[in-house]
């Protein structure tokens, strides 16, 4: 059964960093893409990141220069490195995974069949 576990989230102040970590398991074919979501209280879920089996990445404009989106192959640990925190940035983020080699659009959460419980993210200040 695949599961996506989430953790590193937490607590921090404004222009300091955060690396979130989504364990895979069930999962290792080598057509996959994956990304990061997050989602406000009352709000819909949007598309942060995303990584295709080529290992081309995308961005959503707010976050570009700032987040960083990786795959570890050998753990089967997706990374997403989160620096210069806004408060804006504030959010439940959650993994997402799919069984395709890439994706027409990689931040659309329809894309993916798989996803993670989430890891909540605080930014104050």
């Amino acid at each position: 059964q695949v599961q996506l576990v989430e953790s590193g989230g937490g607590s921090v102040q404004a222009g300091d960093s955060l690396k979130l970590s989504c364990k895979v398991s069930g999962f290792t074919f080598p057509e996959r893409s994956m990304g990061w979501f997050r989602q406000r209280p009352e709000s819909k879920r949007e598309g942060v990141a995303g990584i295709d089996s080529d290992g081309r990445t995308t961005y959503m404009n707010s976050v570009q220069g700032r987040f960083v989106i990786s795959l570890d192959d050998t753990e089967n640990i997706l990374y997403l490195e989160m620096n210069k925190l806004k408060p804006e940035d504030t959010a439940m983020y959650y993994c997402a995974a799919v069984r395709a080699s890439m994706l027409m659009d990689p931040l659309r959460q329809t894309m993916y069949h798989y996803w993670g419980q989430g890891t909540q993210v605080t930014v104050s200040e």
